[in-house]
């Protein structure tokens, strides 16, 4: 797909760029899942291929919003709410929420990216990020996510790639 802005999104390499008119406009590190790559639902993986951005939730909301549920909780993460609830998956600032556009490969069925509520999210700066860990979505930290946000709209075009 030759797309004039598109997101893409290197599993090995553990990084996000922004590419505009074929040129880099912007790059940051993430961490993607700690399972792999895979698209069926429950799986805990990161789905490839070709997406789209569905939503973009969290516009007007402070940096470290915490999100459940795509909605703000009303609490702003610190390292010691973090420490408080050490478990809890972290959705932070804004979610960029994707759906597949390849019918059989990670959209409809039991593949569909959207109905496995895969983002691209922030998280908390203490999380490590250039690792696999996540539980399936792309975790970015809030500053390069909040510059990303800024960037893209709803249909922007996103390639998740297993191999750079």
């Amino acid at each position: 797909m030759v797309c004039p802005l598109c997101i893409y999104i290197f599993i090995e390499k553990q990084k996000i760029i922004l590419i505009e008119n074929k040129k880099l406009i912007f790059e940051a590190p993430i961490s993607t899942a700690k399972n792999g790559v895979g698209e069926q639902i429950n799986s805990g993986c990161t789905p490839r291929g070709w997406h789209q951005i569905r939503a973009k939730i969290g516009e007007k909301c402070p940096i470290n919003t915490v999100f459940k549920g795509r909605r703000p909780t009303g609490e702003i993460y610190t390292s010691a709410l973090g420490q408080t609830y050490p478990n809890r998956d972290w959705i932070l600032t804004r979610i960029l929420w994707l759906s597949g556009l390849e019918p059989s490969k990670n959209r409809f069925g039991s593949v569909d990216t959207m109905k496995r509520y895969i983002y691209i999210h922030g998280t908390p700066e203490e999380i490590p990020i250039g690792i696999p860990n996540s539980h399936g979505c792309i975790r970015i930290y809030n500053e390069p996510l909040l510059k990303l946000f800024d960037y893209v709209q709803i249909g922007t075009p996103v390639f998740i790639a297993k191999k750079d």
